[in-house]
């Protein structure tokens, strides 16, 4: 499996880079797109956002096969381990956090789309951070709206 699976494919000869350079850079902004090449390997051309949100999910999976391989603890525990920001959690909510973390990288890898693990992974590192912070779901200043209420773009 690749971390491109599922990804739209699209190809393109070098030559339109000097004849359709606009074009072919607006299509590299939506997604990868393979440069053949008579002369040579064929090249991908991307944009930096998902050059970037490649390598993040690589070195995210980097780290949840060295969870794997520890066999001492929980998953929980072997993941605090890797991501030491987990300790500001409480238990549960790392158990609920390791599971999730896998279950996005799993949905990532599937998918070919970087975005879904590294989201949930901020998402779960911001709350530790609010945590951590002293923010709790139980404070008195804090107000909860509704998912149905609609509010005033900015």
């Amino acid at each position: 499996m690749t971390i491109t699976a599922g990804l739209p494919v699209a190809t393109r000869r070098s030559s339109d880079l000097s004849k359709h350079s606009a074009e072919v850079f607006a299509e590299a902004e939506d997604h990868p797109v393979t440069v053949t090449r008579r002369d040579g390997e064929a090249l991908v051309l991307m944009s930096q956002r998902e050059a970037e949100g490649r390598a993040r999910l690589l070195n995210f999976a980097a780290q949840l096969i060295t969870v794997t391989l520890d066999d001492r603890g929980s998953l929980a525990e072997r993941m605090s381990k890797a991501f030491p920001w987990m300790l500001a959690l409480s238990p549960a909510d790392r158990e609920s956090c390791a599971q999730d973390l896998v279950d996005a990288a799993r949905a990532s890898f599937a998918t070919g789309q970087p975005h879904l693990a590294l989201a949930e992974l901020t998402s779960w590192k911001e709350t530790a951070t609010a945590v951590a912070a002293g923010l709790s779901s139980d404070s008195a200043d804090l107000e909860w709206l509704d998912d149905d209420e609609t509010v005033e773009r900015p």
